[in-house]
């Protein structure tokens, strides 16, 4: 499995961005979007983005695999929040900032706020008391700055970090489905090694994940984008970042890349990421192109998949769980399907 860059922190877009005040079509109750101008930003820039591997950007909640209690685990994005008492200081602070940015936008007359990075030094954060508890098991995520050998908080005041997902977790249970501790495996969706033009749903070795990120794709994550399964046949898998390869991309310019989105097949995903050379990762989401997400009929679903679990029954089929995905599919083991949505489930 070929490894790219490893998502540990937020992505920036491709492009400068700005901010119009009319209500977000990403999220609900936001009287703001973040669009995209024609402008490539310095940081893709620098990146050497003309060279970087495009992807596809998948829509689910992020992961990480790595080693807990001795072995591979698979482990859920946690971010550790400030408490309500720092949370309030940090919005003051926000809020002071963007009644500056209000304020030339009254004397311009330009709807459009260019989307600057603020100037966070100026807030002091104390990371042993400003912070919400999380788990002694809590690790924060790599690449994060420091200072003093502590991680410093995000843009939102956020710190990325990770927590390891234990076998039958509540809390984590759709994360839990899609990996067995006892036998170290996970249930990865990725293209056939053979055919790219084919999907392939497989148990994969953790210790083969081991330091990648993966996105949990399924029924429950994210409203369901891909049309995966059903509340009755909850359906779910792990795709490794950089799993799919975007081919035949145009030119960096943000015409080409809007037509590209609107007018071709391969075009209907959720964005793209660049992985760079030097292990930056630059991304660009239709929503900053003006463009909607989900979709009725995804790039994702016009692929025939096949069921490769390359299981040896004798040694797995005792251990696993009636219900459990990796006994479900052990019994549609060989089997092809025209696309992802057609997948039911016997439960």
């Amino acid at each position: 499995m070929k490894r790219l860059g490893s998502v540990q922190r937020k992505m920036p877009c491709v492009f400068v961005t700005e901010v119009k005040a009319e209500p977000s079509a990403k999220r609900e109750h936001q009287p703001f979007k973040v669009l995209a101008t024609e402008t490539l930003s310095e940081k893709a820039l620098d990146a050497d983005v003309y060279n970087a591997v495009a992807t596809e950007k998948v829509d689910g909640t992020c992961c990480y695999v790595t080693n807990y209690k001795g072995q591979p685990y698979l482990w859920a994005r946690l971010d550790r929040k400030p408490n309500k008492q720092a949370d309030k200081r940090f919005k003051k602070f926000l809020h002071s900032k963007e009644s500056a940015k209000a304020l030339d936008i009254t004397k311009t007359r330009d709807i459009s706020i260019p989307l600057v990075s603020l100037d966070f030094s100026e807030f002091h954060w104390n990371t042993e008391e400003d912070f919400k508890p999380v788990p002694e098991c809590w690790i924060p995520a790599k690449e994060i700055e420091k200072q003093n050998g502590k991680p410093v908080p995000d843009e939102n005041g956020h710190i990325p970090g990770w927590v390891p997902v234990e076998k039958g977790s509540k809390q984590y249970c759709w994360h839990s489905s899609v990996v067995n501790y006892e036998f170290g495996i996970a249930l990865v969706l990725r293209h056939h090694p053979d055919d790219p033009g084919v999907l392939e749903i497989s148990a994969v070795p953790l210790s083969e994940l081991l330091e990648q990120t993966l996105e949990l794709i399924g029924t429950s994550i994210n409203g369901n984008p891909y049309g995966l399964g059903s509340k009755k046949s909850p359906l779910h898998f792990l795709t490794p970042h950089g799993a799919f390869q975007v081919r035949n991309l145009p030119t960096l310019k943000h015409n080409d890349l809007l037509s590209w989105f609107e007018d071709c097949r391969e075009g209907q995903i959720e964005g793209i990421v660049w992985h760079c050379g030097d292990g930056c990762l630059i991304k660009v989401h239709r929503h900053h192109l003006g463009l909607c997400w989900p979709l009725p009929d995804t790039y994702m679903n016009s692929k025939p998949v096949i069921i490769n679990m390359n299981l040896n029954l004798n040694n797995y089929d005792c251990a696993f769980d009636n219900q459990s995905l990796f006994n479900q599919f052990s019994k549609i083991d060989k089997q092809k399907f025209e696309r992802l949505k057609d997948i039911i489930l016997d439960v």
